[in-house]
């Protein structure tokens, strides 16, 4: 009659399992007493063969359940809850690792990359200043259009521009501002499609500095949004020396002598 007893279980239990969505409750059902050594040494044999792969997940756990100290409830959701906590933690450890692995602040350029991105932006840079070059020069009647990055700029020799701010380049550097796009004078003017590929124009760096604070203030009405920023755009001066590349026309000297002479003149009539 007890096997009878534990045959019958075991069938009750092993179509619970074999069915598609078997509950859980089903295996507390079993009594502490059915589970006898011959119905756990049955129930291996037969979840053994290959049809049956899918049970021995199930049947550790009924295992665990019959053991002599079986552990509360509580205790288990709190394992489960520290495990979780811990899963989520390593997460985050992985997401702050993949960004600073992504991120490349201190980025070494090599000479080459430095003078294609220079190109790019439209100048090229010579070397630091020499106590033998002549900066301030007298004034010509030449002027030139160049490009710098996305702006453009009507200079001549003597002037000052400010433009954005230029990678690779220090205080006292001399450049060589490539994008002409035009060169005019009293007697010529000389137009590129698009850059003229004869002309230069020379400059030196005087220094780094911030523009003025701009606020960038965003407001959505009746949605109680309102934003406010500040930006300083980062600027770099630029004292230009020389436009190369048209023929500049000679400066008559004044004649001061004439003038005093003519001063005289009028005094005395």
């Amino acid at each position: 009659m007890a096997n009878r007893r534990c045959l019958q279980t075991l069938t009750r239990h092993l179509s619970y399992l074999l069915s598609p969505n078997p509950s859980l409750h089903s295996l507390d059902s079993i009594s502490p007493q059915a589970s006898t050594p011959a119905l756990l040494n049955s129930l291996n044999t037969l979840t053994s063969s290959p049809k049956c792969a899918h049970i021995n997940t199930k049947i550790s756990s009924f295992h665990r359940h019959f053991c002599s100290n079986r552990p509360n409830n509580s205790d288990h959701e709190k394992e489960d809850e520290s495990e979780d906590e811990t899963d989520y933690d390593d997460d985050d450890d992985d997401d702050v690792e993949g960004l600073e692995s992504n991120s490349e602040p201190g980025r070494e350029y090599t000479s080459e990359e430095k003078e294609h991105e220079a190109a790019e932006i439209g100048y090229k840079v010579i070397g630091p200043l020499q106590k033998s070059d002549r900066v301030f020069k007298p004034y010509e009647p030449v002027y030139a259009v160049i490009q710098i990055g996305s702006h453009q700029f009507k200079v001549s020799n003597g002037d000052s521009i400010f433009v954005e701010k230029l990678k690779f380049c220090e205080v006292n550097d001399k450049l060589i501002l490539n994008k002409v796009l035009l060169l005019g004078s009293k007697t010529q003017t000389i137009i590129g499609r698009p850059i003229l590929p004869d002309a230069a124009v020379h400059a030196v760096v005087e220094e780094h500095a911030l523009d003025a604070k701009v606020l960038i203030f965003k407001k959505k009405r009746r949605k109680n949004y309102r934003r406010t920023r500040g930006h300083r755009q980062e600027l770099t001066k630029l004292r230009i020396t020389d436009v190369q590349g048209i023929e500049k026309p000679e400066v008559a000297p004044i004649l001061k002598t004439e003038k005093k002479g003519a001063k005289k003149v009028a005094v005395a009539a």
